[in-house]
This record gives structure tokens, C-alpha cells and sequence, in this order.
């Protein structure tokens, strides 16, 4: 095995990634390791003069940075990840259970994840600086070569040492081509990496060590000659055109008024409300810099971050991004607000129907949800006006394309704006044959009579400029208000000919709820849920529940009859038993059989158990 000094104290290992081990002070002294390849450095302990090894930082989750951990394990050392890619670290079998390998279109390399879990110390923390064994390391994300890709930056010997992963093999170079294409025959982890490279060069390090390749100490040069030759490659597979990686870094940003903003490089659409105070609102925030979606809906797969803010300061003079609020819960409009408030310390304040939902997302049976919860700093009293600085705004609530969503009303610059998220596309004009389209999906709640308040809603406010989610700004119009209107009464129109004629039927047909929807639970456990039934009919009804659960399961107490008045809903409880034989970690359905008076729906309500 072979080693050598890059400068005093930082030693690069060869093993099947290049293993960098950092010792705190002279010899003797402890060390830390970014990455750790087969584990092989710590035969060289002695060699490299270094007391023990305390930590280990891993770039990403690839077998060949990684493999080796279980000795770190065995010897004590902490283990510190990448964020985005803890899972596949510390529930490695549960990816193997769940990864699709035949008939398989999602390209992304997890298929290089351990073999094996291993226990992980802890997450890094990104765009913050932490100690590590006497060493500060601060970290950043350097997303490319794989979604979760993060970069650790030292100081040493007054130099800035870049341990960059796999982003970079050398001037203009790429370890891998294959990794970094996310999806089939997609660009997105090309783009990506160039925004990366882009955005290390902004952190002025003097030398770059990457995991494959040669080190490098000039990097400037390095990491242009990287985005050049990836500008050129991403074009090429373009029909026409260039995707403007660094304009769109420098500037991402479009004026709508003087004081309102559109971030065109985000997904979904985030708005930025500046105040003459120095501080910014931010309306929405979810995939900052986005190349677009990569496919799959793992943890592993989503990369929210912080790269549109440096903007934000050197060109709209914003001294703080103070708070951060969501027309909705779905990952795309609040992916970001995390990492927002624990790199910013930004505020999120959260409207009264979406706060609950963002503060406990496993509880409820809903598509679209951000893996880990978001607690609002406020909630927002609906039809109530609240002041920031200069501004007054009201949230109203707008479901429709969810039940638990809101629009924020507020006047910038003399214009009654109106925050829609995604409750419609508002770009239809019948002057032109263009539909005004509706934009609902079952799943999350909707009703078509949702739309029909909306579009009075927008009329009763007066609003000047509708912004959306995903599309362009409208300015109002009384075609799109007529329009918009006459959209929902078709599509109350449409649902009422297409399903069964109950007057509660609901667009989702569900009609029995368990809460908690998914929870996490140990052999042995008894769990107590909750049932929701709903009675669609105009007349009062019995309903009848069973509990269901698969084969072995202790038998549960037997039938539970419930009163439910016409068109009402009534609540009881459920209790299951998770036999003590189980072993996990699984993911196990159980469900409530459903009779609604003459309506036999069968097991019709499940929830999901993930056992450990």
C-alpha cells in the first residue's frame, strides 16, 4: 500500500479510492479520514505517524469510497455522511429489498451502495463548518457524480485544501461519465456538476484532492477547464440551444416588479419579496439550481440546496433571508426549508391548514411529502392579515389541487399580487383556443367544487398578477376569471357525469381513513390507530370495521359498529399487535375491512408499518 505527503500533516493512502488521512497536529497526534476505500489505512497508522484515527468523512455512498467501514466500526471510529445519502448507509439492506433491477430505467450509480449497513455516527452539516477530531472541516454540497455529493474543505499551513469526492479527476476531467447520468439518457448530473465546480470556485480553495486522480494545485483553472468541456457536452445532446449553467448561477433571478423576484433556476417556482430593510420572504422553496428531477423518490434521490442565495446578496442587496413560507406541503415548494432555517436561520411560517401536515408527514396518507418533518416557527391564521416590515399579507385557503394549501395575498410595488402554488396553470386564453386548465390530482385530496371557490376567490380579491408554481406570472383579466370560473364549473360538471351518483361520493373514493399512515414500531408493540369514515349518503348508516392484518398476526378484538350520520364523518380507534416472531427491518400493510350500510368496500383502508 502506498502513501505519500501531500503537505504536513495530510497524507493521501492508495486503496480503491485515494483515502486522504489528516492528523491534527505533529506526530503522534489523532487523525481523521475523508473516505476510507477498503479500510486499508489503518494498517499504516504506525507509518504515517499517526496515534488514531477519530473520525471518517465520507464524500458519497459508492462501495469503493466506503467498503471498508465495517473496520472503522470495529475500531471505534466515528462515522460522519453525506446527508441526502444517509439511508444508503445506514439501511443499505432496505435498499437492496426495494431496488428495482429488472425492467430498471432509474441510470443513477446507487447500485455501487454498500452491501451491508454499517452505523453512522451522524450527518455533516453543509455550508457550516464543524469540528472533527481537533479539525475544522467545513462542508459543501458538490452534487454530480452522485445526488448526495458533498465536498470538505481544511485549512492548512495558511492553504485551503478541497476534498472534492469524485467530482473532479483532473483539469477538464471526470472520474465517471456513467454516474453522472441520473436518469435514462439524461444531463442532469452534467449540469450539475458544472454548478458544483462553479460554486467551488467560489470557496478560492488552493489545492484540489479528489478521490480518483491526481491533486491538483491550481484549481481555478482546473475546475473552468471541468464546466467548459461539460458546457460543450451537455449542448451536444441538446436539439438546440446552450443551457446557460453560469448565467444562471451568477443570476438567477428575474425581476417581476421592483421588489418581487421570480427564481427561474428552481423547481417548483420561488418567489423572493425583498423589504427596503435588507431582508427577504421567500414563497416557496424547494430544488434551488435544479438540472430537474432525477428519477426515483428515495431520500437518496433528492438534492435541495442553498446555491441561488450568494445572488440574492451580491445583486438584490438582501442581508438576510428572514422567513420562508409554502403554498403547499409537497417537496418541490419546501425541500429547502430545513437546511434554510439551519444554515440561515430563517423563520418558516406556515399557514394553519399546511402546518400540521409539514410538522408530522408520516401521519398522513398523502403524495409528495419531504422526507423528514418541517416545524413551523409560526402558524398563520387563514383570513387574518399579518405585517413583514412594509408588507401586509393574508393567507386564504385554496384547496383544490390539495385540500391543505393556501394563497398569499399582498401588494408589491402598488400590484395586488396573488401567491397561487399549483392550484392552476393560468396560462389558458379562449381568445386563442388555449383551456384553462385546472391542475388537480386525486391523491391529494381534491374536489372540483375546490375550483369553483377559487375562481370566486380571485374575483372577490381583485388581484392584478396571479404568480404559480411552475408557470409564468399572469397579469388578471376578466377572460382568465371567466375562464378559470367556467373551467370549474366543467369540471364539477365532468366528475358529477363520471362517478357514482352519491351526493358525498368524493373524487378519491376513499371513504375510511387510518392515522397514523405510516409509523415505525418493534416486535412486540401494540398500536392504537385512528379511524376516520365518512358517510356519503343522505341518510344515517351503520358502519361496520374489521381489523385485517396478514397471516400469524394476534387476533385483534372483534367488530366495531359505528353510528355515522348522513353526509357525515365519525371517528373510533383500531388497535394491532406486531408478533413478537417478526424480524425486521420490513415494511408490513395492515388494513380495516369497510361496510358502509348496504356498501360492501372491503379492506378499503390501509396503513403501513415499518418494523425494525
Amino acid at each position: 500500500m502506498t502513501w505519500r505527503e501531500i503537505v504536513p500533516g495530510v497524507f493521501a493512502v492508495d486503496d480503491t479510492c485515494t483515502v486522504y488521512a489528516i492528523r491534527s497536529g505533529g506526530p503522534g497526534s489523532t487523525a481523521i479520514c475523508i473516505d476510507f476505500g477498503s479500510g486499508a489505512v489503518l494498517d499504516l497508522l504506525a507509518e504515517l505517524q499517526i496515534g488514531a484515527l477519530t473520525h471518517v468523512l465520507i464524500t458519497h455512498h459508492h462501495r469503493d469510497q466506503a467498503q471498508g467501514l465495517p473496520r472503522a466500526v470495529d475500531a471505534g471510529i466515528e462515522i460522519w455522511v453525506p446527508p441526502v445519502e444517509i439511508e444508503l448507509f445506514s439501511a443499505a439492506e432496505a435498499f437492496w429489498n426495494g431496488r428495482r433491477v429488472v425492467n430498471d430505467y432509474q441510470m443513477r450509480s446507487d447500485r455501487q451502495t454498500l452491501l451491508s449497513s454499517v452505523p453512522v455516527t451522524g450527518t455533516v452539516a453543509e455550508y457550516r463548518s464543524q469540528d472533527f477530531g481537533g479539525i475544522a472541516v467545513r462542508t459543501r454540497p458538490t452534487p454530480g457524480h452522485t445526488t448526495g455529493s458533498v465536498s470538505y474543505l481544511i485549512e492548512r499551513d495558511g492553504r485551503r485544501l478541497a476534498f472534492t469526492g469524485d467530482l473532479i479527476f483532473a483539469p477538464g476531467k471526470v472520474w465517471s461519465l456513467m454516474a453522472t447520468q441520473w436518469t435514462y439518457t439524461g444531463n442532469e448530473g452534467p449540469a450539475m456538476t458544472m454548478i458544483s465546480a462553479l460554486a467551488l470556485q467560489r470557496e478560492q480553495p488552493d489545492l484540489l484532492l479528489p478521490s480518483h486522480g491526481v491533486v491538483m494545485d491550481d484549481p481555478q483553472p482546473a475546475l473552468e477547464l471541468l464546466v467548459d468541456r461539460l458546457q460543450a457536452y451537455v449542448d451536444s445532446r441538446r436539439p438546440s440551444g446552450s443551457m446557460d449553467i453560469r448565467d444562471r448561477l451568477i443570476d438567477p433571478f428575474r425581476r417581476i416588479t421592483e421588489h418581487l423576484l421570480v427564481n427561474t433556476s428552481s423547481e417548483s417556482r420561488s418567489y423572493v419579496l425583498l423589504s427596503e430593510t435588507g431582508n427577504a420572504l421567500i414563497i416557496d422553496y424547494g430544488y434551488d439550481q435544479t438540472t430537474w428531477y432525477p428519477l426515483g423518490g428515495e431520500r437518496a434521490s433528492q438534492r435541495p440546496w442553498l446555491e441561488s442565495l450568494p445572488a440574492l446578496r451580491s445583486r438584490y442587496g438582501v442581508e438576510h433571508v428572514e422567513v420562508a413560507m409554502a403554498t403547499h406541503y409537497h417537496d418541490d415548494h419546501c425541500a429547502a426549508f430545513n437546511l434554510l432555517r439551519e444554515v440561515e436561520g430563517t423563520a418558516i411560517w406556515l399557514p394553519e391548514n399546511v402546518a400540521p401536515i409539514m410538522a408530522d408527514p408520516l401521519r398522513y396518507d398523502l403524495p409528495c411529502q419531504w422526507f423528514e418533518p418541517i416545524p413551523a416557527d409560526r402558524v398563520l391564521p387563514l383570513e387574518t392579515a399579518f405585517d413583514w416590515h412594509e408588507y401586509t399579507i393574508t393567507a386564504h385557503p385554496l384547496p383544490g389541487h390539495t385540500r391543505h394549501a393556501a394563497a398569499y395575498e399582498v401588494t408589491v410595488d402598488g400590484i395586488r399580487v396573488l401567491a397561487t402554488g399549483d392550484q392552476q396553470e393560468a396560462l389558458g386564453d379562449r381568445r386563442i383556443g388555449r383551456r384553462h386548465l385546472l391542475n388537480y390530482e386525486y391523491r391529494n385530496v381534491t374536489r372540483p367544487e375546490d375550483f369553483v371557490a377559487s375562481a370566486a376567490l380571485y374575483r372577490r380579491l381583485g388581484s392584478q398578477l396571479l404568480i404559480t408554481g411552475h408557470w409564468a406570472e399572469r397579469w388578471v383579466d376578466e377572460e382568465l376569471l371567466t375562464g378559470l370560473a367556467e373551467a370549474a364549473e366543467r369540471t364539477v360538471e365532468l366528475h358529477r357525469d363520471l362517478l357514482p351518483a352519491i351526493a358525498g361520493w368524493p373524487t378519491n373514493s376513499v371513504l375510511a381513513r387510518l392515522t397514523p399512515y405510516r409509523r415505525e414500531a418493534r416486535p412486540g408493540e401494540r398500536l392504537s390507530y385512528r379511524v376516520e369514515v365518512d358517510n356519503p349518503f343522505d341518510e344515517p348508516i351503520t358502519a361496520t370495521l374489521n381489523p385485517a392484518a396478514p397471516p400469524g398476526w394476534p387476533a385483534e378484538a372483534s367488530t366495531i359498529r359505528l353510528a355515522v350520520a348522513a353526509r357525515a364523518t365519525e371517528v373510533t380507534t383500531i388497535e394491532f399487535t406486531v408478533p413478537e416472531s417478526l424480524t425486521g427491518p420490513r415494511q408490513i400493510p395492515i388494513a380495516v375491512d369497510v361496510l358502509l350500510g348496504p356498501l360492501r368496500l372491503g379492506q378499503h383502508a390501509e396503513a403501513v408499518i415499518a418494523v425494525h
